[in-house]
This record gives C-alpha cells, sequence and structure tokens, in this order.
C-alpha cells in the first residue's frame, strides 16, 4: 500500500509532531477493512437463479438436470468473479462499508491503548484504503478541547487525496495538520512516547 520511503516519512512526522506535544499519536492503514465474502456470494447466488425464471422463455433449451449444473456453474464462476477487489467494492453499499471500516477504527483505538494514555491525550488516524474510509478519533482528553468540526476539515482532505491514490502524501500531511492542533491544545510539557510512532499496517 505504501512504499518503505513513504513509510519512513510517516514515521518521522509522528515523531516531529509528538516533540511538540504531551499527546499520543497513532496511525493505522489497512487496505481492507473486510473480505465482505458474504455479500458477493449473496450477489452470486441471486444472479445464478435467475436462471430459472428466465428458462421458462426458453423451456426447449435445456433440460431441469442441465439447468441445475448451469446454475451452480454460474455461479462459482460469479463468486469467483465477484472476489476481485474493485468489482467488490461495488457490490459492497457506502453504508456497509463504512459501518465495517468504523468498526475496525474503533477496535484498533482499543488495541493499541490510545485510551489509556497519560491525560487521555490519545488520537488514532484510521484509513481503509479500499472503502476510501478515514477516520480521526480522540479519547477523551483531545475531545474536550477539540471540537469535531475541526477534525473533518482535516479528514475531508485526507478522503479527496485517498481517492486520488496519494495515500503517502495525505497521511503526511494530516499528521503536520494534527501535529499542529495538537500543539495548540496540548504543547509538550514532559518528554515521553508512550505507543509506537511507525505506521500500523492492518493484514485483512
Amino acid at each position: 500500500m505504501l512504499t518503505d520511503q513513504q513509510r519512513r516519512r510517516v514515521s518521522e512526522a509522528i515523531k516531529k509532531a509528538e516533540s511538540r506535544t504531551d499527546a499520543e499519536l497513532v496511525t493505522v492503514l489497512t487496505g481492507q477493512s473486510d473480505s465482505y465474502l458474504y455479500i458477493s456470494t449473496l450477489w452470486a447466488a441471486f444472479l445464478a437463479l435467475l436462471l430459472a425464471p428466465l428458462m421458462q422463455f426458453f423451456p426447449w433449451w435445456l433440460d431441469l438436470r442441465e439447468a441445475f449444473v448451469l446454475q451452480w456453474v454460474l455461479f462459482i464462476l460469479l463468486a469467483a468473479l465477484f472476489r476481485w477487489r474493485p468489482l467488490t467494492m461495488r457490490l459492497v453499499p457506502k453504508r456497509v462499508k463504512y459501518w465495517r471500516a468504523a468498526n475496525v477504527a474503533r477496535r484498533e483505538f482499543l488495541q493499541q491503548e490510545l485510551h489509556s494514555t497519560q491525560g487521555r491525550l490519545g488520537l488514532l488516524i484510521f484509513v481503509s484504503e479500499a472503502e476510501h474510509y478515514v477516520e480521526i478519533l480522540a479519547d477523551r482528553g483531545l475531545a474536550e478541547l477539540i471540537n469535531d468540526e475541526t477534525w473533518r476539515d482535516v479528514v475531508e482532505h485526507f478522503i479527496s487525496e485517498v481517492k486520488r491514490g496519494r495515500t503517502g502524501d495525505a497521511f503526511v500531511h494530516c499528521i503536520e495538520r494534527c501535529g499542529d492542533l495538537l500543539a495548540e491544545v496540548a504543547p509538550q510539557t514532559v518528554v515521553k512516547n508512550e505507543l509506537p510512532d511507525h505506521l500500523i499496517i492492518l493484514d485483512q
């Protein structure tokens, strides 16, 4: 998803941002938040089942047994075809994609222990490329200092860059922007590093 050079740039940006604030910043990237196997399989089954009513218009074409075999072959071919990521993502409703990505983001927030930082100043930047989903999750300490509208502006810019295939540059710009905001509301008072500074990449 990102080159080694881009990952190093992200890590350096995190270190630079954290050097100016007491907040802890964690970045997580995943190529896809779910396999959506159940959705692609349902689509394949639905289209294969459509063969039965179509057979009523061509009763002389195949007998019952041949039609049954053809349905299974069609189902298997469509199920395999719909596993291709670009096609899969078109079959999945946007609401489902965002719901799944949001769940993964919240799971990572807890798994990376951002809820247990000193002063409750943890911040997660989560990106799921296939869903074009970006979310910034701030713990209670930061949520009281920075309103949701500010984070929304940062996220919207990030999403526009991800859609253009510029995920690496978008990450760096987002971290720099977050670093500026964090330095304003929670400037560094003590040197510490509670959480990892590198980009965490999930294997989904």
